[in-house]
């Protein structure tokens, strides 16, 4: 039976081991294969590059070439079909090579130090008479106090009107002088230049150093080499998700906005990112489904309900 959605058949193997062993001699054959097949994909790349100029050379020289001149035309046309059988060659050499184990291994993610807010500073002090999209009416009498080091989560129905409240809530908090605030929109698209690549974004200055530390930080959030230099637009929604949250880091924000922030993030990530927001020393205000981001990040959550935000007790979670 193949998979529905790769076209592959499904595969699996069986041990009788202790979990103990089975773990170790896994990590150990993830990591013979993962470089054997870096090492071939780097000779396989510079074999490459040699065949594209030749190519190139070969394409350029038939360009040039003079029509008083049949024979050379002739000799070039013989080369390109060689440069053509070689190029064959290396597509069936790619399809032999060595694949990347498919495993998937968890975001390393971990805000600096000197994120807080002092706890007597006020972050947010909210009062709406009303809250609406467009002409429809969401909520009235919203009421949120929000102290420093405070970790608020806000949870509701869907459609509601959260997304809404936040969005006014980031209005507010981003254009604060004495706040470094950002904020994680449900869509993506709000924040990320999706026309730049991972580094571009991570290193808007341009330079050596910067463009090396950004580099850096995407291997620690396992983004592959073609990952830092295609368009963000190409990620999936968990790499652009490591990728704000990343932002943030180097950013040194002390306050985040988050709109579903595990939405994204695989059940190997999640626990990484639940445990760097909860050991955050800044200030967060969430909206979120995710009953272990709230239980385990959160220490206030609210209800958000027609009639205005409602205290939530931990344990009625």
């Amino acid at each position: 039976m193949e998979h529905p959605r790769e076209g592959k058949p499904p595969r699996c193997s069986v041990h009788r081991l202790d979990y103990s062993t089975y773990i170790s001699r896994r990590t150990d054959a993830i990591a013979d294969q993962t470089r054997q097949a870096r090492k071939e994909r780097e000779e396989y790349d510079k074999k490459l590059e040699k065949y594209r100029r030749i190519q190139q050379s070969v394409e350029h020289a038939q360009n040039a070439i003079s029509r008083q001149n049949p024979s050379g035309g002739r000799l070039l046309k013989k080369k390109m079909h060689a440069v053509m059988s070689m190029g064959r060659r290396f597509d069936r050499e790619a399809e032999d090579m060595t694949q990347l184990p498919e495993v998937e291994e968890a975001a390393f993610l971990r805000f600096p130090e000197g994120t807080a807010v002092p706890a007597g500073k006020t972050v947010l002090e909210l009062n709406l008479p009303e809250l609406r999209a467009g002409e429809r009416l969401l909520a009235e009498n919203i009421r949120l106090h929000v102290s420093g080091g405070e970790k608020v989560g806000i949870l509701g129905p869907n459609g509601a009107g959260k997304t809404t409240l936040l969005r006014r809530i980031a209005e507010e908090l981003l254009a604060r002088q004495d706040l470094r605030a950002a904020y994680m929109s449900q869509d993506y698209a709000d924040t990320l230049p999706l026309d730049r690549t991972p580094v571009e974004y991570l290193a808007p200055e341009g330079d050596a150093a910067s463009e090396t530390r950004a580099r850096t930080y995407l291997g620690s959030i396992r983004y592959t080499r073609q990952e830092t230099s295609h368009p963000i637009r190409e990620l999936s929604g968990g790499q652009k998700a490591k990728l704000l949250m990343t932002k943030m880091m180097l950013d040194g924000v002390n306050v985040l906005i988050l709109d579903e922030p595990t939405r994204n993030f695989s059940p190997i990530s999640g626990p990484r990112v639940r445990g760097a927001l909860a050991e955050y020393q800044g200030t967060i205000i969430s909206v979120s489904h995710d009953r272990k981001f709230l239980g385990e990040v959160c220490d206030k959550l609210y209800q958000f309900t027609e009639n205005g935000l409602i205290p939530v007790e931990r344990e009625e979670l």
